[in-house]
């Protein structure tokens, strides 16, 4: 069974990150967990003479820290409302390293981020700081996108996983049958063929579509293995099998399934990890309309 107990949302006061709020205390919710809201402040430069306004500078920088705090205490309200355990925190510094740091601290066992926009340039980049936190934190993310994108609703009512069957996917999908059954959910489990196009020579010499759908019957029985009679008994899951190219049949399903949640393994943090962070998970975290969470195999 997956348990969230620990859960540490990053927040800049935008809506963006009040939704992702919301998220965090739903979840929160559901596992009995806690919450907590992190504020970064970037790093002050301070430009007066270090020694006689010394003691001015850290009353100002103690003032600003103060309503901060003052202000993340505010929005935490909903979470004492909805009688999830809640704590603030200011830290100055990098907004991302900052983050990830304080996570290894507590040390959390779930982000939730909100993300800002998808159109132009924002969906092009993600946003630095998110992409940063999703590109180095060992534990799993929740990205949110903005409320006025968004499809989905809570608690999670139909739930996406894409399956590869490498490591981190079967991790991700055994996450997905705990969240499922938490709450009560549809799962859809999803491989898509990633086959050439129409046009190829391959799928010319074979025959039209055949040789294609004994691919296609062979992944659906490696799919159905997956699918316990246990997890039948808590969920209900279901198996499908696609054909195109991952990072655009993946967020198409779910828009299809009107999904609430797409779970999704992402691959280790090597150096081309890094570069390329995984471009099937990238381009799904960048182009869904509802939150991804994204699982991390163990390093």
């Amino acid at each position: 069974m997956t348990e969230f107990k620990r859960i540490l949302c990053p927040i800049d006061f935008s809506d963006a990150s009040r939704h992702a709020l919301d998220q965090a205390i739903a979840i929160a919710g559901w596992y009995e967990s806690h919450v907590t809201a992190l504020h970064v402040i970037g790093p002050v430069f301070n430009f007066e003479p270090p020694i006689l306004f010394a003691e001015r500078s850290n009353l100002k920088q103690l003032a600003v820290d103060t309503g901060q705090l003052a202000r993340l205490d505010e929005w935490l309200t909903a979470a004492t409302a909805a009688r999830v355990p809640s704590e603030a925190h200011v830290r100055e510094g990098e907004t991302a390293e900052s983050v990830l740091a304080f996570a290894r601290s507590l040390p959390a066992d779930l982000i939730v981020m909100g993300t800002h926009g998808r159109s132009g340039f924002e969906r092009l980049v993600l946003g630095s700081v998110t992409e940063k936190v999703l590109r180095n934190a060992t534990c799993p993310v929740l990205t949110v996108p903005p409320r006025a994108a968004t499809t989905a609703q809570l608690p999670f009512r139909r739930v996406l996983c894409p399956v590869d069957f490498s490591e981190p996917s079967l991790l991700a999908l055994r996450t997905a049958f705990s969240i499922a059954e938490e709450a009560d959910a549809r799962l859809i489990v999803l491989n898509v063929v990633d086959w050439p196009g129409g046009d190829s020579v391959l799928v010319t010499a074979s025959g039209d579509r055949e040789l294609l759908g004994q691919v296609e019957r062979q992944v659906a029985h490696r799919l159905e293995s997956l699918i316990t009679d246990e997890s039948k008994m808590w969920s209900r899951p279901e198996a499908r099998v696609t054909t195109g190219k991952p990072y655009r049949e993946i967020p198409a399903a779910a828009v299809d399934m009107a999904a609430d949640l797409v779970v999704i393994g992402v691959h280790g943090r090597n150096t081309l990890g890094l570069a390329l962070f995984g471009s099937t998970t990238n381009q799904v975290v960048r182009r869904a309309s509802c939150p991804v969470l994204t699982i991390r195999a163990a390093q």
